[in-house]
C-alpha cells in the first residue's frame, strides 16, 4: 500500500501538469517599435508564469490601427501612444476599461559614434553632420516628440532639410546603426538597459521639450474572451514586468 503512494503523486503531478496545459491560450500581440526588447523580455517572463503562449508582431502604432480597422488577428495593442488606444475604444474596436498606461517612453539624441552627441544636445544646433533620422511624425509619436523638441529648440526649419524618416522607430535606429545617419531620435529603451549607454553617444531629452509619451496598453474585441489576453494585461500590471520595463529606461 505504501508503495502506491508515490505512484499516486507521480499520477498527481502529471494530471495537474496535463490540465494546465489543456487550459494554456495563446495571444496574439501588436507592440510598438520601441518597445521591442523590454517586451520579449516581459513576453518570456510571462510564458514561464502563465503556461499561455504570447505571439509579438512589431511596428508602427498607426499602421497597426489601420490594420485593427481592417480585421487583423490581434488581441492585444501595445501602442507608443496613448490615443490611438482610445480611439479604438471609442469605436467599439476595443474593450472598455482595459486600457491602461504601461509605460511612459523618454526621448535620445542617437549616434552609433562615441563621442559626437554631447551631453546638452549641442550637436543640433553646431551642424556637424549630413543626415538627421526620426520616426515618420504622422505614424510614429516617437517621431512626432522629436519634431517638436526641434520646434522647442528653434531648430525645426533649419534642420528640416537633413531630415530623414523611418517608418517606425526601429528603422530610424537602423538608419543610425548603420551609419546611413550620422544620429537620430531614438527611444531610450533602443541604446540604455539599466541606465547605461550601450553604444555610441547620447542625449537624453528632457521631458519638458515635448508632450509626454504615454505609452497605452488594450485589449482587442478579437481578445475580449482570451484568457491568455487578460492575464498578460494583469501581469504587466505587476512588479515583476514593471522592473523589466523600468529597466529599459521607461518611467512608470
Amino acid at each position: 500500500m505504501l508503495g502506491l503512494v508515490p505512484l499516486f503523486s507521480s499520477l498527481l503531478a502529471l494530471l495537474l501538469a496535463l490540465s494546465g496545459r489543456a487550459f494554456a491560450a495563446e495571444v496574439q500581440v501588436a507592440v510598438a517599435s520601441n518597445f521591442i526588447a523590454p517586451m520579449r523580455s516581459v513576453a518570456a517572463a510571462f510564458e514561464r508564469t502563465s503556461g499561455h503562449r504570447v505571439r509579438l508582431a512589431f511596428g508602427a502604432t498607426g499602421k497597426f490601427y489601420a490594420q485593427i480597422r481592417n480585421g487583423a488577428p490581434f488581441d492585444v495593442l501595445l501602442a507608443a501612444d496613448d490615443t490611438t488606444p482610445a480611439k479604438l475604444e471609442r469605436e467599439g474596436l476595443a474593450v472598455a476599461g482595459s486600457r491602461f498606461t504601461y509605460a511612459t517612453g523618454r526621448l535620445a539624441l542617437w549616434s552609433a559614434k562615441p563621442g559626437f552627441v554631447d551631453a546638452e544636445g549641442a550637436v543640433l544646433e553646431q551642424g556637424r553632420f549630413r543626415r538627421l533620422a526620426i520616426a515618420n511624425p504622422r505614424l510614429a509619436p516617437y517621431g512626432a516628440a522629436a519634431v517638436e523638441t526641434l520646434d522647442g529648440l528653434e531648430l525645426l526649419a533649419r534642420l528640416r532639410p537633413r531630415l530623414v524618416q523611418g517608418e517606425n522607430i526601429a528603422q530610424t535606429f537602423q538608419f543610425v546603426a548603420s551609419g546611413n545617419a550620422e544620429l537620430g531620435f531614438v527611444a531610450v529603451s533602443q541604446v540604455f538597459v539599466d541606465g547605461r549607454l550601450a553604444r555610441g553617444s547620447a542625449w537624453v531629452v528632457p521631458q519638458a521639450l515635448h508632450a509626454p509619451i504615454r505609452q497605452d496598453a488594450v485589449i482587442l474585441a478579437r481578445g475580449r474572451d482570451n484568457p491568455a489576453a487578460r492575464a498578460l494585461i494583469r501581469y504587466m500590471k505587476q512588479d515583476t514586468a514593471r522592473g523589466i520595463i523600468r529597466a529599459y529606461g521607461y518611467d512608470r
